[in-house]
């Protein structure tokens, strides 16, 4: 009697995942994504997964691996959006020129400036 294990992952997958998954003899069930609200919400929730998974490598090889999962994930909306190229090095340069670079490696640990805006939630209650 052979027991069958099957692990529930409910998530966008890349083109050749489930190619990967039979040539190892298994099997798996594969849904279309058909409507194009459901693929970007996929894709939003991917960006979370890949940059978890960039943030707790331990090595330059695993880094530069989780760096182009990332990648890929952030191209494809980039795709979806029709965003051109140059409509991101324009952001991006605007963006450095605002908020600047890491080069003095600051670290903020506290502000009175109430208006700003930060993905962190920030710990303690405004005095």
């Amino acid at each position: 009697m052979s027991v069958t294990t099957r692990v529930y992952y409910n998530k966008l997958i890349r083109d050749n995942v489930p190619d990967i998954i039979h040539a190892k003899h298994e099997k798996c069930e594969v849904r279309r994504i058909t409507d194009m609200q459901e693929f970007q919400q996929e894709l939003f929730k991917k960006i979370k997964e890949e940059a978890t998974s960039l943030s707790m490598t331990g090595t330059k090889e695993d880094f530069l691996e989780e760096y182009s999962d990332l990648m890929v994930v952030l191209e494809t909306i980039i795709q979806q959006l029709d965003i051109t190229h140059e409509e991101v090095m324009a952001v991006r340069s605007e963006n450095l020129l605002r908020k600047g670079r890491y080069k003095y490696q600051n670290f903020l640990l506290w502000s009175e400036d109430i208006g700003y805006k930060s993905n962190e939630t920030p710990q303690g209650i405004p005095l």
